[in-house]
C-alpha cells in the first residue's frame, strides 16, 4: 500500500478527503502495477460504497440540436453539418411520461438535456415545472442546460433540483483545442454557482478525443482539485458522429487504459459516484465488469443517450445478473 495517497487502509479506516493531489501523485497512482492499483482501488470502493451495487439512471434530450456552441465533438452544434434536425423544448406531458417509462425500467435518477449554451429565465418556468413534476414519482432528478447564472442556479435548486450536470470535458491544456465558444472557466463558474446553490454536482469528461494520458489526468487533477468533489463523475467514451471536427474514436483507450482511469479517478474522488456514460456500447461486457471493479458504480440505462446509441437493457439486465450486482441507489 502506498504512503501519502489518501487511499483507505486494510482495516477500513478512510484517509481524509482531499482536494490538494498533485500531477505526480496521480502520475504515481495510474502507473502502479494493475493488480495493486485495482486493489487499492476496491478498498476505497468498499470503505464508502456497497460494491454490489450500481446506480441506474436515465437521460432524456428534452431540447435536441441547434446548439451555437463549437463543441468539436457533438452531433448537436449547429457549427456543423451532422444532420441533426434542431427541436423546441418537449411538452411537460411528455417529459413527465418518459420519466415514468424510465422508473417502470429501473432508472432511480432521470436527466434531461437541452441543448442550450445557457437557459432563459422563460425556459426556466417549463423546466421548473418539469423538476416538480419529476420529483414527484419519486425519483432524483438531474438537468443539464448549459451556462447558469447565480439566479439561475437558485430557481432550480428553489424547484427542488437534486443534480445539475455541467463537464469539464478534459484537462485544461487540451480545453482548447476541443471547444472554443466557452471557456473553461466559464464552466467553472456554473458549477461555482451550482455548489453555493445547494445543488449537487455531475461533472466529469470525455475520453478518446485524441488527447493523451496525461490530458486525462490532468483532467482528473481539475475535478479532484475543485472545492468540492463532485458528488457524480461521468465518463464519457467520445461517440463516432459524422461531420464534427473531433473524430479520433480510432484511438480510443484500450481497456486496461480506461479501468485503469476509472481506478484513480475511484481513489482520488472516494466518496463521488463514477459513472460509465456515453459509448458504453463500444465496451464489452468484459470490460465494463473490470471498471466495476475498479470503482464505477453508476450507468445510464435505455437504448439513446440524447442522440447517440446506448446498450440495450436487456444487456444490462443480463450483465448485471451474471456479476451478481443489483441495481438501484449506489
Amino acid at each position: 500500500m502506498m504512503a501519502g495517497m489518501g487511499v483507505e487502509r486494510h482495516d477500513g479506516i478512510s484517509a481524509p478527503v482531499r482536494t490538494d493531489w498533485k500531477r505526480a501523485e496521480a502520475e504515481g497512482l495510474y502507473d502502479l502495477p494493475f493488480p495493486d492499483l485495482m486493489f487499492q482501488a476496491q478498498i476505497v470502493h468498499r470503505v464508502n460504497f456497497d460494491p454490489n451495487r450500481i446506480e441506474t439512471a436515465s437521460l432524456l434530450s428534452i431540447k435536441t440540436g441547434g446548439c451555437p456552441e463549437d463543441c468539436g465533438y457533438c452531433s448537436q452544434s449547429a457549427h456543423y453539418e451532422t444532420g441533426m434536425k434542431a427541436t423546441r423544448l418537449m411538452d411537460r406531458a411528455d417529459v413527465i411520461a418518459g420519466a415514468q417509462r424510465a422508473k417502470e425500467a429501473g432508472a432511480t435518477r432521470f436527466c434531461m438535456a437541452a441543448a442550450w449554451r445557457n437557459p432563459k429565465d422563460r425556459d426556466l418556468d417549463q423546466i421548473c415545472e418539469m423538476l416538480s413534476a419529476v420529483k414527484g414519482l419519486g425519483m432524483e432528478t438531474c438537468v443539464t442546460l448549459g451556462m447558469l447564472t447565480a439566479e439561475q442556479a437558485n430557481r432550480l435548486s428553489g424547484a427542488g433540483l437534486d443534480f445539475y450536470n455541467h463537464n469539464v470535458d478534459t484537462s485544461p491544456e487540451f480545453y482548447g483545442k476541443i471547444i472554443t465558444t466557452r471557456t473553461l472557466q466559464n464552466r467553472i463558474d456554473t458549477l461555482a454557482h451550482v455548489r453555493e446553490a445547494g445543488i449537487k454536482d455531475c461533472c466529469g469528461g470525455i475520453i478518446g478525443m485524441g488527447e493523451h494520458v496525461e490530458d486525462r489526468l490532468g483532467m482528473l487533477l481539475l475535478l479532484a482539485n475543485l472545492p468540492s468533489h463532485p458528488e457524480s463523475v461521468p465518463f464519457n467514451l467520445c461517440n463516432e458522429v459524422k461531420g464534427v471536427p473531433v473524430d479520433d474514436t480510432a484511438n480510443r483507450p484500450d481497456p486496461i487504459a480506461m479501468a485503469r482511469l476509472i481506478a484513480t479517478a475511484r481513489i482520488m474522488m472516494p466518496k463521488s459516484v463514477v459513472r460509465l456514460s456515453a459509448g458504453r456500447q463500444y465496451m464489452t461486457d468484459e470490460l465494463q465488469a473490470l471498471c466495476f471493479l475498479a470503482g464505477a458504480n453508476s450507468i445510464f440505462i435505455g437504448d439513446v443517450l440524447l442522440t447517440t446509441k446506448n446498450p440495450q437493457r436487456d444487456r444490462d439486465a443480463s450483465l448485471l445478473h451474471r456479476l451478481g450486482i443489483a441495481s438501484g441507489v449506489a
